[in-house]
């Protein structure tokens, strides 16, 4: 199978052909070539990208990489929330939920995973070695969300708790821990992550793989970014944002399925890294506060944003803060612009790259990102219509182009940006997908 042709036993269900429908057909006023890119964009995980199992889950690939991310794939799964009440559909997405569930229950430190013990990985001699079933175990606070998303965004599309289980819950527990764990990286953390060899030794965490110093905060430690790039700081401040939301919906939903202890421990943590964010989230920018990007709780504070989401662009996406929320939209300000250094301008597009691509490419996902953000309908109108005219002539969205020159781009088969498209045009539509996120008390 080549990149982007369906799996021959694949089709898209009748309930999402009719929400594309839908779609295509809302007054959105963008142009032909954008309407066929979301045709394109938004079969392209259903088609392509998903491998059900013979264990009853469902493996969803990132696309030109054979792993699956636990943050990917919920992002991939997302523009077909609106027709989870169809049984195919909703089926599906359990799958999904499902096969995130087991691998957190495997290791809730990795990131990504295989779709058998084969010991396939990243390449690269890590130390500690990962388990057969891990793609890579780089830990990443935003990861352990995943499947607290899904199952949260699942009920409010259903009002099903059928996939509140026992497994499930067994898998909450171990984000639990481990959440728990981390808000005292210093003393009660084991984790190390060394990666040796070649130019991405750079990945290895400093200390001998535990990381830079960090002080207690209540914010909870990650050791590396949802770009898969280590932390400079320990505290990636939108990845504390969004825990405190996701932990939030999963009180409510612990709640609903009778599950009191389990509503109760969410809820408590959720409290917690919130008002630690709030208390130590935030950096003198021009005389003003403004989010940081990365802290330490001793100082130290990054002026920054990168493209993969959560980021400090997403703060509303995530639930975490109301659109015109006004810390937000300072921060909005500085990190679309020339304050945030992997913020990049030229001929073609203007937006927020990573220091995972290369200098001067900006990322579709940000792109789409700074639309959905937007209380601004001509400026999602513009993202989108901007985001079709640069996809390299290819009619999908890629990880990153050239500002100057969009048939220069990573990755020709990204699942991840191509769902940000498809959501985007949602959004447009007046078709939302139901939350993945809970607006978090206060937002």
């Amino acid at each position: 199978m080549t990149p982007h042709d369906p799996a021959p036993d694949r089709r898209l269900p009748q309930a999402l052909r009719d929400l594309a429908e839908r779609a295509r057909k809302a007054q959105v006023g963008a142009g032909p070539r954008a309407a066929a890119c979301f045709a394109r964009c938004f079969a392209d995980t259903w088609l392509t990208s998903m491998r059900p199992t013979a264990d009853g889950d469902v493996f969803v690939i990132t696309g030109d990489i054979p792993a699956m991310w636990l943050r990917d794939s919920a992002a991939q799964v997302r523009p077909y929330l609106p027709a989870a009440a169809d049984p195919e559909v909703g089926g599906v997405l359990r799958g999904v939920l499902r096969r995130q569930v087991r691998c957190v229950l495997i290791d809730p430190y990795a990131n990504a995973f295989n779709v058998t013990a084969d010991g396939a990985g990243a390449g690269y001699p890590d130390e500690p070695r990962p388990g057969p079933r891990i793609w890579e175990r780089k830990y990443e606070l935003d990861s352990l969300c995943a499947p607290l998303q899904v199952g949260y965004a699942l009920w409010r599309a259903t009002g099903s708790l059928e996939h509140v289980d026992e497994e499930f819950a067994r898998a909450c527990r171990a984000v639990l821990k481990v959440m728990r764990t981390e808000q005292d990286h210093e003393a009660r953390s084991s984790y190390t992550f060394r990666r040796v060899g070649g130019p991405a030794a750079g990945d290895t965490l400093p200390r001998g793989g535990r990381g830079a110093p960090v002080a207690v905060t209540g914010m909870s430690w990650s050791g590396f970014r949802p770009s898969d790039d280590r932390c400079a700081y320990g505290y990636p401040v939108a990845s504390n944002a969004l825990a405190a939301v996701s932990l939030h919906g999963l009180g409510e939903l612990a709640s609903a399925a009778g599950r009191a202890a389990l509503a109760a421990e969410a809820s408590a943590l959720s409290a917690e890294l919130a008002a630690a964010v709030r208390a130590y989230g935030t950096m003198a920018h021009q005389g003003e506060r403004v989010y940081a990007y990365e802290v330490d709780g001793l100082g130290g504070a990054l002026l920054m944003d990168d493209a993969n989401v959560p980021s400090l662009l997403s703060l509303p996406y995530l639930g975490w803060c109301t659109p015109d929320d006004p810390l937000y939209l300072r921060t909005r300000e500085a990190v679309l612009g020339p304050a945030n250094p992997w913020f990049f301008q030229g001929r073609a597009a203007r937006g927020i790259g990573s220091p995972h691509t290369p200098e001067s490419f900006v990322w579709p996902i940000a792109l789409a990102m700074q639309g959905l953000t937007s209380s601004d309908r001509d400026e999602k109108l513009r993202l989108l219509e901007l985001l079709a005219a640069t996809d390299g002539g290819t009619g999908l969205m890629h990880e990153s182009f050239h500002v100057d020159d969009p048939t220069r781009f990573t990755r020709p088969w990204f699942g991840w940006a191509n769902a940000m498209f498809s959501e985007l045009w949602l959004d447009l539509a007046g078709l939302s997908p139901t939350p993945l996120y809970p607006a978090l008390p206060g937002a």
